[in-house]
């Protein structure tokens, strides 16, 4: 059976690295709830433009990917196997969450979307945006669910 697109890449990740970027991500949450309401906005802002470890990957492989097409074209015809191996690592990281950059970009600190999600979801916790939030018993879910999902956009 196949990992769910969530534990793909934390489960092909060494134990010491997860809790390194869990631990991580934990003391800033921690920081930035100490320095403030503005603090909180301008981390929020940077966790918008964070790449994740999935960007880093397809980045990679689009590189190297045009580095081998091109020089296949150019060079010499051998270069043309790059390009395929790119695409059967991108194949194995679809299916297992692993390829072989994920250890190296792992150990830099490229966290997955979820991990980014924690923190973002959590400053937006101390923030107060899921503060409006409390069922209605009348409104059967629907004002409570509109509520919820502009505290998540906000």
């Amino acid at each position: 059976m196949f990992p769910t697109t969530v534990d793909r890449v934390p489960n092909q990740t060494c134990a010491a690295v997860n809790d390194r970027i869990r631990r991580q991500t934990e003391e800033s949450i921690s920081r930035v709830k100490k320095a403030g309401p503005n603090a909180i906005a301008h981390r929020l802002a940077e966790l918008d433009a964070e790449w994740d470890v999935e960007r880093a990957i397809e980045a990679n492989a689009a590189t190297a990917s045009i580095i081998g097409v091109a020089l296949g074209v150019t060079v010499n015809r051998r270069w043309l196997a790059l390009p395929a191996i790119v695409g059967a690592f991108l194949l194995q990281h679809a299916v297992q969450g692993w390829c072989p950059p994920l250890p190296v970009l792992r150990r830099l600190g490229f966290r997955t979307v979820a991990e980014i999600d924690y923190e973002r979801y959590a400053l937006k916790a101390l923030r107060g945006d899921f503060a409006d939030i409390h069922p209605d018993k009348r409104d059967r879910g629907n004002k409570s669910a509109d509520k919820a999902l502009r505290a998540a956009e906000a």
